[in-house]
């Protein structure tokens, strides 16, 4: 009797498909086989691209003589021996003699396509294929896709633009790396990582740590005072210059003379009420989440990184089975969700905490779809919703529970209507001077209240000079008030502040633009760098070549990730619009309006370009070794070499001192080490340490002297001198005990691996 295979992307997947085919099944290793079904997995990406040296043992030489290296034919090989194992299980299965069919239950996307083509091809299958196209794990969607499976040729345009995605990244990753590296040897310790995403996510943090660098805070002065109207209605106001006066712009006086003049000038004097303006301010909901503003989010609130994001929506998709397929791009819903929304609203009203918000929704007689449904924004797979089965919340580790609460909250806040509040400004006129107040009261929760939330006290980021937002006490225009106190102080102007992975996430989206409205920005996700499944990945590779470095929730670019963006010198390769025009022409890959041939043969003479401009723009560039003066010890100049900071050289033995770059997955820069040689230690901690589980941490350092008279850099906290492990430094935490990572790392920009 013929059977069909079913290979999924991984070995969890292949269980659930288990429950809804036809059974029993018996475990065999590495499969599960049922009387009409073999079902089989990848384990994410069993099969990539081959190094160069697979194609010519003279590529093992790095030389610009040899660049471009473009195969005439790709050529695939198992990633490793785990792999190894299971593409042999694969491999045995597809060649069995009962096997007439194979189902392709790969992620519905292009990275899932991408996974089994390169499988099935390395396998040199020959079967017919269909495809299984799920964007939810519950048994009635499972079963809906078996009952709607598609002919492997309808897949051909989504192949075609996986596998240009994926030997487009290979070739403009591997050769400018090695351009870059050939030219760079005598600067750099190590490959010049380049690739055509993460170069100008990296160049957006570069530019922004240049800005940080170049500002020149600037003092000036802020007039506060607290007035009271009759019956002790108090509430305080902040000065502003009056416009075109010279002493400053708004809430900022420019001398500290004219600040204490404002403050002679109206202390125990009496003002007046000469404005009062009421309006009143409806906010919308925000949209569905996708992955990128999901990872957004839970940056915000909880500081986690994009991957610990990933990895929690991705289990709560697999294993618990309460979230749909998370690695979307889309905000909105199809119209065939529409019949599932109450339903949803229902289970996730279960529980008490969701259950107000859930009753508003299923009291509805008419659901407000306009921001919620639209067919043309749902391509792949439609927004991250709860799913139509059980929620085991109680089983759920800490990462997976809250970020199905936000997905939940958010879920249920988008059929409440608009929230709304009143604002209230004043200006209170004392001496003919004007302070102005800003109160702000929320009227109607509206989608608020799922969250429990009121109107914001605290002034948005670029507001502080503003003032904050009051509870104010009625009060009315044209009444007198007395002066109680008033005070001035003095405050720098404040550089740009570093991305956290949120708003690097939100920069990526848009291609480096600012862009705050959430309808421009969905316009603009064509453009952006990077898709959702990839993002999180780039920013761990640049963290991994040591590129950047976490401190806290701030990204922070170190010297060798700024020096390779000032080197690169504005190259395409830096700019975030070419990746997202990449990304654009791949999409219309996928719809068939552009064609495979044409995108790689571009991408071959873009190739060819980055060598010769590299080749020219590098060839003669020598970043020289810092010298950081006398050794504490005997006196010789110590000197940067490739692994570490050392008095000793082939033509100068010296004493023998030592500071070696690398520590706790850190390459200590050239200050740190001249600081430790110049004092013994570091007055402020270092940042950028990873323990071994993986975690981020900041430490101050100090030079010890081992018995045996060696130097060493420790660890100076009290924890280390305790031997505890370093605590885990505030919103840089990774996947803990109760979470594992993701099976399957997105294959971007992997060919940048040197």
């Amino acid at each position: 009797m013929s059977k069909t295979l079913v290979i999924a992307e991984k070995p969890s997947v292949g269980r659930d498909l288990s429950r809804v085919l036809p059974g029993p099944f018996r475990r065999g290793e590495g499969y599960l086989e049922g009387p009409d079904h073999i079902l089989t997995w990848a384990v994410g990406h069993l099969v990539q691209l081959a190094e160069p040296d697979e194609y010519d043992d003279k590529f093992k030489r790095w030389r610009m003589a040899d660049l471009p290296i473009v195969p005439e034919k790709f050529r695939l090989v198992v990633r490793d021996e785990r792999s190894r194992r299971q593409m042999n299980v694969v491999k045995r299965q597809l060649g069995r003699d009962d096997v007439e069919l194979v189902i392709n239950a790969c992620d519905a996307g292009r990275e899932g396509e991408l996974i089994f083509a390169y499988l099935y091809e390395k396998a040199g299958s020959r079967l017919p294929v269909q495809r299984l196209w799920l964007s939810s794990m519950t048994q009635t969607a499972i079963r809906n896709a078996f009952g709607q499976l598609r002919d492997g040729s309808e897949m051909r345009s989504l192949e075609d633009a996986a596998r240009s995605r994926s030997e487009a990244d290979w070739i403009v990753g591997m050769n400018s790396t090695r351009a870059a590296t050939i030219r760079l040897r005598s600067s750099f310790d190590g490959a010049v990582s380049l690739g055509r995403v993460q170069t100008p996510t990296l160049a957006i943090l570069a530019r922004r740590e240049e800005e940080i660098r170049a500002f020149r805070p600037e003092p000036y002065w802020t007039v506060d005072a607290t007035f009271a109207a009759d019956g002790e209605r108090v509430y305080d106001g902040r000065f502003h210059v009056a416009a075109g006066s010279g002493d400053g712009r708004g809430p900022r006086i420019g001398s500290a003379e004219f600040a204490a003049a404002v403050v002679e000038a109206c202390r125990g004097t009496d003002g007046v009420i000469s404005k009062l303006e009421k309006r009143k301010r409806r906010e919308r909901v925000p949209l569905l989440f996708d992955l990128t503003s999901l990872q957004r989010e839970a940056n915000s609130r909880f500081g986690f990184s994009a991957r610990r994001t990933l990895g929690a929506a991705q289990r709560l998709y697999e294993e618990h089975k309460a979230l749909t397929y998370p690695r979307t791009a889309s905000r909105y819903l199809p119209t065939d969700m529409v019949p599932e929304i109450k339903p949803i609203a229902e289970i996730v009203g279960q529980r008490s905490e969701y259950a107000a918000g859930a009753r508003y929704v299923l009291g509805l007689d008419v659901l407000p779809l306009a921001r919620v449904v639209n067919d043309a924004r749902v391509t792949d797979h439609h927004a991250i919703i709860p799913t139509r089965a059980p929620h085991p919340v109680d089983r759920m580790g800490d990462d997976d529970r809250r970020i199905y609460d936000l997905v939940a909250r958010r879920f249920l806040a988008v059929f409440h209507p608009d929230a709304e509040f009143e604002n209230t400004s004043v200006e209170t006129e004392v001496a003919g001077h004007v302070f102005r107040t800003r109160g702000k009261v929320m009227l109607v929760p509206g989608w608020r209240g799922v969250y429990g939330e009121s109107a914001d006290a605290e002034p948005r980021e670029g507001e502080e000079d503003e003032g904050r937002e009051q509870q104010l006490p009625k009060l009315e225009q044209g009444e007198d008030v007395a002066t109680r106190e008033i005070r001035s102080e003095q405050k720098e102007t404040r550089p740009p502040r570093r991305y956290s992975e949120g708003s690097l996430l939100a920069a990526m989206e848009t291609a480096g633009r600012l862009v705050d409205d959430e309808e421009l920005r969905e316009a603009m996700k064509d453009s952006g760098i990077g898709t959702p499944a990839t993002r999180a990945a780039i920013i761990e590779r640049l963290l991994q070549v040591g590129y950047i470095e976490r401190d806290g929730r701030a990204l922070v670019v170190t010297e060798k990730g700024l020096n390779v963006i000032r080197l690169l010198d504005g190259h395409p390769l830096t700019s975030p619009s070419l990746t997202g025009d990449w990304e654009h022409r791949l999409a219309k890959i996928e719809q068939g309006t552009d064609s495979r041939r044409a995108f790689m043969g571009d991408i071959v003479k873009f190739a060819e370009g980055t060598i010769e401009e590299l080749d020219a723009k590098l060839r003669d560039v020598r970043i020289p070794r810092a010298n950081l003066g006398p050794c504490p010890v005997c006196g010789h100049d110590i000197m940067e070499n490739r692994k570490g900071y050392s008095c000793w050289a082939r033509e100068d033995p010296g004493c023998g001192f030592v500071i070696w770059k690398a520590k706790a997955g850190k390459t200590l820069p050239g200050a740190i080490a001249r600081e430790l040689i110049r004092t013994g230690r570091t007055e402020k901690p270092v940042t950028g340490f990873r323990s071994r589980a993986g975690r981020s941490f900041r430490s101050r350092l100090a030079l010890m002297q081992t018995p045996e008279g060696r130097w060493r850099v420790e660890f100076d906290e009290p924890w280390a001198r305790e031997g505890a492990r370093p605590p885990e430094a505030e919103g840089a935490g990774e996947e803990g005990a109760t979470t594992r990572a993701v099976a399957r790392e997105p294959a971007e920009d992997k060919a940048a691996v040197a």
